[in-house]
C-alpha cells in the first residue's frame, strides 16, 4: 500500500475514507472521471498521456478514469483525438500507463464506446455513422444510417474484442459510455425509430446494451469491473424522464452484470445541452448532485458522479451525505493535480482553482488539446514542471506588471528562491482580468489572480502598486533578471477615417465611456470583449448589433462559452451581423455614419448610429522594453529553442550588459490569459 493509502486510512476526512468496490478497494474517494485531453498519438495513449495521468495518480488520487472515450469500431471515427480501442496495439500502452498508476496505488480504469451518430462520416475511413435512426445530431451533423441487425452483431463483437484488450492491458476496469452515445441513441425514443426486438418499449431499447454487457462478460469474466456512465433524465420533452431513468438504473443493477453507475443528467447533442451537463463559470456549481443522491438512494449501488465539482467543500459534502460513493473531481485536477496531496497535508488554501473557464474542453474540438487556462504545465508533464525546483543561484528579478503572466512569473521566480520585486502601474493587481471580471458571470477569473498573489505574498514577492515604472527605476534596483510583461491597449486605429469617433470594447467594460442606446460593435478580433461589452450595452437597453467581417460570429470564443453569452444576448435581441466591415465613419449631427465594405465584393451600405465600438486586439505597451534593451546582456533575445524545449535562457549578446531581459504575453503580442501565464511558468522556471 502507498503512503496515500495509509494516510487515508488515519483520516476521519470523508473524502479519504477508503471505498471497497467489489474485489477493488479504492484508496479514497476523489477519482478523475473518463475524459479525453486528446493526447493520444496515433490513437494510442503514449509518453504525454501517461505523464498526465501518472502526475495525479503520484498525489494521491484513488481512481484515474481514462479516454472519454476509446472508441470500439471503425465506423465510430472520433471527432478530436481518442485513443482507439479496436487497435491490438493499443494494448502496451495502456498497460504501462495501468503499470506506472499502480504503483502509486491509484487505480485505472479506461471508458469504451461507440459514438453512434454523434461523429462525422468524412473522417477516419469514410464509413457512413451509424444510430437506431436516421436522426441527425445538430452537434456533429452526420446524417446516419439506421442501423441493420448485422450492424448490430458486428459492434457488440467489437464491444467484446475492446473489453478484452483493457482486461489484457491489466486495468481495473472499464466504464461504458451511454449518454449521447451509441448505447444511449439505442435507449432514448428521441432517437431509436427502430421496431422490436430493439425499438418501441424500454425492454426493447435496453437490449442493445444488454447483449453488450453479456458478451464483454463472456470475455473477461465476473472479476473484471464494468461500470456505465449514462444519463438517467435528459431533461427534454419526449426524452428519458426521471421515472424511466431510475428503472434503467435498476436493469443496469439487475444485471448483475454492472459494478458501478455514473450519473449524468442532461443531453450532449447540441453546445447549448452539453453546457448544461457540464456546466462552466458563471453556472450554477454541482447542479446534477441532488439527483445523483437521488439514483443513489433509489437502487442502493454505487454511484459516481461529477458536474462543475470544483472544491473540496462540495466534494467533501457530497461524500459526507451519503449522495455518492466515489466523487469526480477532473477539471479541479487538471487546475491542480495536487489537490488530494494537499488535502492530506492540510494545506487546502493552496491548491489551485478550477476557474470554470473550461478552456480545456473547449479546446479539444478547437485546437486539438485539452489545456488548462492558468495552469500551463498541464498536459505539457513532459517539459514543464508542476513542482518548481530551488534554484542554485538567488538572483534579483524585477517584474514589471501584475497581470497574469507578471504574476505567474513573480510565483515561479519566488519559488526558485529568488528576490522577486513587482512594479505595477495600477492599484490593483489583475491586468487584463480585472475588466473581463466586469461581467459577473465572468468574475470567477479573479481566482487566476487571487491565488497568484496569495503564493507570490507567502514567499515574500515585494509589490510596488501605483507605480508607473520608468528604465531608471529599473535599473537602480540593480537586477540579474528583468521580465517586462506591461501587456497591451485596445488598437482601435482600423478604419480608413472616422477612427477618433469610436469607443474600444475595454472603454464600455472599464465605464470610461458612457453607454450608447444605439450602438454598432465591430469586432475584428472574435474574443469575449466584444460579446461581455454588447451584454453590459443590452442590459441597459440599448439597441445593439455586433457586426465582423468573419464567416462567423465570435470565432476565439469557444462554443461551451459561447452558450451563456447566446442566452443573454439573445434574450435582448442583439443582431449578429457577419461578412460585414466597418470602413469608415463621419459625424452626422448627432449620430455616427459608419460606412461598411465586404471582403466578398462591393457593396454600398452604412449604418446610422450613436456609438460606435471597435474590439480589434491589443497593440504592445513596449516602450519600457525598449528603454531597457540597450544595457541588457541578451539585448531581449529569446531563444526560442530553448524557450519550446524548456530549456534556460542564455544568449550573451553585450557583454557589459547589467541583466538578462525579456518580455512577456501582450507586451509581445496579443494574445490570451493562457499564453501569458505559459510564458512567464516556462521563462521563470530556469532562472
Amino acid at each position: 500500500m502507498s503512503l496515500f493509502g495509509y494516510a487515508a486510512m488515519s483520516s476521519n476526512d470523508p473524502l479519504l475514507q477508503p471505498y471497497k468496490l467489489k474485489h477493488l478497494t479504492l484508496k479514497n474517494r476523489i477519482m478523475m472521471t473518463s475524459h479525453e485531453p486528446a493526447y493520444p498519438e496515433d490513437g494510442l495513449p503514449k509518453e504525454r498521456y501517461l505523464a498526465y495521468h501518472l502526475e495525479r495518480a503520484k498525489a494521491g488520487v484513488a481512481l484515474t478514469m481514462t479516454a472519454g472515450s476509446a472508441t470500439v469500431s471503425r465506423d465510430s471515427p472520433p471527432v478530436f483525438n481518442n485513443i482507439l480501442a479496436y487497435k491490438d496495439e493499443v494494448v502496451p500502452f495502456v498497460r504501462d500507463m495501468a503499470d506506472a498508476c499502480h504503483e502509486h496505488g491509484c487505480a485505472v480504469m479506461l471508458q469504451l464506446t461507440h459514438l453512434g451518430r454523434r461523429t462525422g462520416w468524412n473522417k477516419g475511413d469514410w464509413l457512413p455513422a451509424v444510430s437506431p435512426s436516421h436522426r441527425r445530431e445538430a452537434a456533429h451533423r452526420a446524417f446516419p444510417k439506421k442501423m441493420e441487425d448485422w450492424d448490430i452483431d458486428r459492434i457488440i463483437r467489437d464491444y467484446a474484442d475492446a473489453a478484452e484488450r483493457m482486461y489484457a492491458a491489466g486495468l481495473d476496469g472499464i466504464e461504458l459510455q451511454a449518454y449521447g452515445h451509441l448505447m444511449d441513441q439505442f435507449w432514448s425514443p428521441l432517437t431509436n425509430t427502430l421496431e422490436p426486438p430493439y425499438g418501441g418499449a424500454l425492454n426493447n431499447r435496453i437490449r442493445f446494451t444488454l447483449q453488450v454487457l453479456q458478451a464483454i462478460r463472456n470475455r473477461v469474466g465476473s472479476k473484471f469491473i464494468v461500470g456505465v456512465r449514462y444519463t438517467a433524465d435528459e431533461a427534454y420533452a419526449g426524452g428519458i424522464n426521471p421515472s424511466e431513468g431510475i428503472e434503467i438504473s435498476k436493469i443496469l443493477r439487475d444485471t448483475g452484470q454492472v459494478d458501478f453507475l455514473n450519473v449524468i443528467r442532461g443531453r450532449i447533442n447540441t453546445d447549448a445541452a452539453l453546457t448544461d451537463v457540464i456546466p462552466i463559470m458563471g453556472m450554477k456549481s454541482s447542479p446534477h448532485l441532488d439527483f445523483a443522491g437521488a439514483v443513489r438512494e433509489a437502487t442502493g449501488f454505487p454511484v459516481f458522479h461529477g458536474a462543475k465539482i470544483p472544491d473540496v467543500a462540495t466534494a467533501r459534502h457530497a461524500i459526507a451525505d451519503g449522495k455518492l460513493d466515489m466523487v469526480g473531481m477532473t477539471r479541479a485536477h487538471m487546475a491542480d493535480p495536487h489537490l488530494v496531496r494537499k488535502i492530506m497535508q492540510g494545506k487546502e488554501a493552496d491548491i489551485r482553482p478550477c476557474v470554470g473557464a473550461n478552456y480545456c474542453l473547449d479546446r479539444i474540438y478547437q485546437a486539438g488539446d485539452a489545456l488548462c487556462i492558468h495552469n500551463a504545465a498541464t498536459g505539457r508533464e513532459l517539459t514543464m514542471p508542476h513542482d518548481i525546483a530551488k534554484a542554485d543561484i538567488r538572483k534579483k528579478v524585477v517584474i514589471i506588471g501584475a497581470g497574469p503572466g507578471g504574476l505567474e512569473a513573480a510565483r515561479v521566480a519566488s519559488e526558485r528562491g529568488h528576490q522577486v520585486i513587482v512594479l505595477e502601474a495600477a492599484a490593483e493587481p489583475g491586468g487584463q482580468i480585472r475588466l473581463t471580471a466586469q461581467t459577473p458571470r465572468r468574475a470567477e477569473m479573479l481566482s487566476i489572480i487571487d491565488w497568484r498573489m496569495a503564493q507570490c505574498q507567502k514567499r515574500d514577492v515585494e509589490f510596488h502598486f501605483n507605480h508607473w515604472a520608468e528604465a531608471d527605476d529599473v535599473k537602480s534596483l540593480d537586477p540579474d533578471v528583468v521580465i517586462v510583461a506591461t501587456g497591451g491597449m485596445p488598437d482601435t486605429d482600423v478604419l480608413t477615417s472616422g477612427n477618433e469617433l469610436a469607443v474600444s470594447s475595454w472603454d464600455i467594460l472599464s465605464g470610461d465611456a458612457k453607454l450608447g442606446s444605439n450602438v454598432l460593435i465591430f469586432d475584428d478580433a472574435g474574443d469575449h470583449p466584444a460579446l461581455q461589452a454588447a451584454e453590459l450595452l443590452a442590459n441597459s437597453g440599448a439597441r445593439v448589433e455586433i457586426m465582423t467581417p468573419d464567416r462567423s460570429f465570435s470565432p476565439e470564443v469557444m462554443a461551451m462559452n459561447l452558450v451563456p453569452y447566446m442566452r443573454s444576448l439573445q434574450d435582448k435581441d442583439v443582431i449578429f451581423t457577419v461578412t460585414y466591415r466597418a470602413e469608415k465613419a463621419r459625424r452626422l449631427g448627432d449620430q455616427i455614419e459608419v460606412t461598411l465594405s465586404s471582403d466578398y465584393g462591393s457593396i454600398n451600405k452604412t449604418r446610422l448610429v450613436d456609438q460606435l465600438v471597435i474590439n480589434h486586439g491589443t497593440l504592445p505597451l513596449d516602450g519600457l522594453y525598449f528603454d531597457l534593451k540597450e544595457d541588457a546582456s541578451n539585448q531581449g533575445e529569446l531563444d526560442q529553442k530553448a524557450f519550446i524545449e524548456g530549456l534556460p535562457q542564455t544568449s550573451l549578446r553585450n557583454l557589459q550588459g547589467q541583466y538578462q531581459l525579456f518580455r512577456i504575453g501582450d507586451a509581445v503580442a496579443a494574445r490570451n490569459t493562457h499564453a501569458a501565464i505559459y510564458d512567464g511558468l516556462r521563462l521563470a522556471k530556469d532562472i
